[in-house]
């Protein structure tokens, strides 16, 4: 076996394909986001404006969490110092976990080292809670969520997407006393579509099961107190355990699952990718949680970051680009080719100063690569004229259709 020369064929493949992927090195700007600066290879580093970022409403750089962050460092050092059940256990990580419970109106919230961790560690531990248990996960749940059905080793069902039918059909197969439950997430990143909560929820009512819900790209964003989509619509109390992130609107760094008290009791105590994991820094804890309280009250951020995702939504349609837009915050520009999608990144970034990573195989299905924007309350009028001059030369460059909307 030549391993080299295996390694070659592999990533020569990606690239082959245009869905190689590069890590651009670009270095924020605090207390100036969205702005960066973008490190050449050449040592040179030019200005840029990030346009995909998950740090949707700038809360990374709020001097109330970089506050938070500096007194907890200054109080306890760097590290946690171990595991949650040796040493890694301080007050900062308590608190934390208080303001998410009251967040999700849930009796406890599990913190974890980030959301892919939570779902896939909850996932995977739920089979051992509740022997015989069915997991029925829509066809487009995040990767997370299908590593952790995968190897949790107890039976699954996957539904089409948002299918409610499809779902009730595969529920009314099932054995009424099997333990079930449905995994689904509130809106799905890659198109911003929403999920059926409340059709979810009354089915699982109706066939007795657990209900899990991602809400990674909604908490923080959505409902009177930032709770998310299932808070805004009044179903947070129907939803057995909810997986958010501290990563995207909180701006800081973490998962975690809100859930009954029992649950979390037996999540924490079962849960290897929790037991043996290293517990969040105390400074990221305390930065969380400043950021998770500070939001409960500034309704006018989430206000400010819908209003600039309807407006940029609404300059690419003028263009006829094909946008998928289904009313979330979430700016998917359709592309259909890899190369090309590639092509569009690499000059809005080089010739514009646009920072927008390509969308590629295998986070979303070969021929819908996608450009995916991510506009929020502080970006201007004057950046968003500058993103819809530069890509309207673009498209047209790359010889892409343009059309009134996809999706």
């Amino acid at each position: 076996m030549h391993y080299e020369n295996e390694l070659d064929k592999a990533i020569k493949a990606l690239h082959d394909e245009g869905r190689y992927r590069t890590f651009i090195e670009i270095e924020r700007e605090n207390g100036n986001f969205p702005h960066a600066n973008w490190r050449r290879e050449d040592g040179s580093s030019q200005p840029v404006t990030v346009w995909c970022g998950n740090d949707y409403l700038g809360m990374g750089q709020n001097p109330v969490v970089l506050q938070a962050m500096h007194d907890a460092v200054d109080a306890t050092g760097a590290g946690s110092g171990g595991t949650r059940n040796i040493s890694g256990t301080t007050v900062y990580h308590k608190q934390l976990e208080a303001e998410l419970a009251d967040l999700h109106g849930k009796e406890a919230a599990l913190l974890f080292t980030s959301a892919y961790i939570a779902n896939d560690a909850t996932l995977s531990t739920l089979p051992k809670l509740f022997p015989g248990l069915v997991i029925l996960s829509d066809e487009l749940n995040h990767a997370s969520m299908i590593e952790g059905i995968r190897r949790n080793g107890g039976a699954k069902r996957i539904f089409r997407h948002n299918d409610l039918d499809h779902l009730r059909a595969l529920l009314s197969e099932l054995p009424a006393n099997a333990p079930k439950l449905i995994a689904f997430e509130s809106i799905y990143s890659m198109d911003g579509d929403i999920g059926p909560i409340k059709e979810i929820c009354d089915l699982a009512d109706e066939f007795g099961a657990l209900t899990y819900c991602d809400e990674v790209h909604a908490v923080g964003m959505y409902g009177p107190r930032g709770g998310g989509i299932a808070e805004r619509d009044g179903l947070m109390g129907r939803i057995d355990i909810i997986n958010g992130t501290l990563a995207k609107a909180f701006g800081v760094m973490g998962g975690y699952i809100a859930t009954t008290a029992k649950m979390a009791d037996a999540i924490r105590s079962y849960a290897p990718g929790f037991i043996f994991t290293t517990s969040l820094p105390p400074a990221v804890a305390a930065g969380a949680a400043a950021s998770v309280r500070y939001l409960k009250d500034h309704q006018e951020l989430r206000d400010a970051h819908q209003e600039q995702a309807k407006i940029l939504k609404l300059r690419l349609k003028g263009l006829g680009l094909p946008i998928i837009d289904h009313g979330t915050h979430i700016v998917p520009v359709h592309v259909g080719n890899p190369v090309k999608c590639k092509m569009l990144s690499d000059k809005l970034l080089s010739e514009f100063g646009i920072y927008v990573q390509p969308i590629n195989f295998p986070t979303v299905p070969r021929g819908t690569e996608r450009l995916r924007f991510t506009p929020s309350p502080v970006h201007t009028s004057n950046e968003i004229d500058a993103l819809i001059d530069a890509m309207d030369g673009l498209w047209s460059h790359c010889a892409l259709n343009r059309a009134e909307e996809a999706g």
